[in-house]
């Protein structure tokens, strides 16, 4: 299969549960050629990691038509639009309507399957209701009522229910194969998919892990069925549930190259440029932990000065506490809670006029110094700051936390070739995760 990420961090997201899954596979920063995908002759899936969900509509339409070509060019049995487990779109930011209205038209399928709820991230989708936890354990929370997604600063959802959604983004219907259907097994699935109509977005409920047993089995069977590439929607779900119809009888997948283990390493640099109460907890277990920390004061910056020296500065007090053998966090917010957030995080042209700044500060740091492993944290910053360093492929080195591997990165810059990354949600992690980022102890 081939992927486009609609952000960095749930790039590497569906290439973990691709790996893990056993399908060798490699992340690009842009659609590949045919001469560089050459170069990873032993892969079965690539991904490409994108910026849509924070496009307005006309950038997609500029953008979207041309990478869907791209990815059908190789003949791929699936083509996926990934998209956030909480959805992350409004009609005007990101729109998942959009996009699969725009594939719609590429790939020409009868239906568009479109599968959100990942349960092992905890996200789930019920009767059309998306509910997601507050970070790794706590309880699952209705969407319009979760405490960061319902505030979220650029496309906040108001409204959990996924038809109702897609119907403000999207003159396309709906037609949903519930839970109760998906109990009744894939036959049960193949025919809510035979029912509905030509052009319709087919919505997927998933609670547990045997729902996306048979949404896998169901998706094959389509895709057999249409014996062309199928586009499909959705968060790494689809990953998930593919892989597992793909070891089973679907494939052979026969590979020696999986996700390896890797070492502990001393001192790591983390560049956070999220406002997500969990990330702002991680920000001060981290801190409590020998952690030191270089706070980007971006209302100072907007008030004047050199940008580039107050850049510098922060990048010189990062080497200064690196030197010291101290692991250091830098940061745009502690969380929502920080004062400044909103203004800090800002929307738009704002919020990646920020992950630029964080992308310059690291960049600046790993020209001074050779850094072994870095975590950046935020969904938008995290593709801000890997398009500033110049990363143009990844590939997974190991298992972290749900949804944010280890990655090593390939890059023009000898100074970052070679480094390890990792590219965290704002949802994404136990507190304790940058600990584990440094230690590999899980």
């Amino acid at each position: 299969m081939t992927y486009y990420g609609d952000d960095f961090t749930g790039s590497t997201d569906a290439m973990e549960q691709l790996v893990l899954g056993g399908v060798p596979t490699v992340l690009f920063t842009s659609p590949p050629t045919t001469e560089l995908l050459a170069e990873y002759a032993s892969v079965q899936s690539f991904g490409v990691a994108g910026q849509s969900r924070a496009m307005a509509l006309e950038q997609m339409k500029a953008e979207l038509p041309a990478v869907f070509s791209s990815l059908a060019a190789h003949e791929p049995r699936f083509v996926h639009y990934k998209v956030c487990s909480t959805f992350d779109s409004s009609p005007s930011v990101g729109s998942i309507g959009l996009a699969i209205d725009l594939g719609a038209q590429t790939f020409q399928n009868r239906v568009t399957p479109l599968v959100v709820a990942a349960p092992g991230l905890g996200r789930y989708c019920v009767f059309g209701n998306l509910f997601a936890r507050a970070g790794c354990d706590g309880s699952p929370i209705r969407l319009d009522r979760h405490p960061t997604m319902s505030r979220h600063p650029v496309t906040p959802m108001d409204e959990s229910d996924l038809v109702v959604q897609l119907s403000r983004q999207t003159e396309h219907s709906v037609t949903l194969i519930d839970v109760l259907t998906l109990d009744r097994g894939v036959e049960a699935a193949m025919q809510r998919l035979l029912e509905a109509a030509d052009g319709d977005i087919v919505l997927f409920d998933a609670l547990t892990e045997s729902h996306l047993a048979t949404i896998g089995a169901a998706l094959v069977k389509l895709q057999r069925q249409e014996n062309k590439p199928l586009f499909v929607a959705g968060s790494s779900a689809v990953e998930s549930a593919l892989t597992r119809v793909w070891n089973e009888k679907d494939l052979s997948v026969e590979s020696d190259e999986t996700a390896s283990s890797a070492t502990s390493v001393e001192p790591i640099i983390v560049v956070s440029g999220s406002c997500s109460p969990v990330t702002g907890r991680q920000i001060e277990w981290a801190l409590a932990h020998g952690f030191a920390e270089a706070p980007l004061d971006v209302a100072a910056l907007a008030r004047g000065g050199s940008l580039e020296s107050a850049l510098s500065a922060i990048a010189r007090r990062i080497i200064e506490e690196h030197d010291a053998g101290r692991p250091v966090i830098v940061h745009t917010s502690r969380g929502a809670g920080d004062a400044g957030a909103a203004e800090r995080i800002g929307g738009g042209d704002q919020a990646a006029t920020l992950g630029q700044m964080l992308g310059r500060v690291l960049d600046l740091v790993l020209q001074s110094r050779r850094v072994s492993r870095v975590a950046i944290a935020g969904g938008d910053t995290a593709g801000d700051v890997a398009r500033a360093l110049g990363i143009e492929t990844l590939r997974m080195v190991a298992p972290l936390a749900p949804g944010a591997p280890l990655c090593q990165a390939r890059s023009r810059r000898p100074y970052v070739d070679g480094v390890e990354f990792t590219f965290k949600g704002g949802q994404v992690g136990g507190e304790d995760f940058f600990g584990v980022v440094q230690s590999l102890s899980r």
